[in-house]
């Protein structure tokens, strides 16, 4: 069960170092060539948007049939065991929504790149013309 949330943390992690790294200042040649790398990964790490969307929807169905120890007939191991319970759903959430976030930051960032280059170009190809 936890396997699933050590991938997803990894993903984040993947995530950030790529989302520093093409946001850190570079020569145009270094830039070019990361954002095309990063631009070619970003399909297959598509992927992480249905299942951390999947792992929100698990969230929440686990939440909703959870037994609530809210009253004084819990025990006061059952209460830690909610709260405790509580704890990782809520720090799973975070770990969801922010492997989206960084996904469409990074997708953002290429695509404005990519945009850049493209207008470059054009600006260019008419200054020659």
């Amino acid at each position: 069960m936890a396997l699933q949330w050590m991938i997803l943390a990894c993903v984040v992690a993947v995530e950030a170092a790529v989302a520093a790294l093409i946001t850190l200042p570079a020569p145009r040649a270094v830039r070019g060539q990361i954002v095309g790398l990063t631009s070619l990964l970003l399909q297959p790490l598509a992927s992480v948007i249905p299942f951390a969307a999947f792992q929100l929807l698990d969230i929440y169905w686990k939440k909703e049939h959870r037994l609530m120890c809210t009253s004084e007939i819990c025990t006061a191991e059952e209460r830690i065991r909610f709260e405790k319970s509580m704890f990782k759903a809520q720090r799973n959430v975070i770990l969801c929504v922010s492997a989206c976030l960084l996904y469409w930051c990074i997708y953002r960032i290429v695509k404005y790149n990519k945009d850049i280059k493209a207008l470059e170009e054009t600006e260019k190809r008419l200054k020659e013309d």
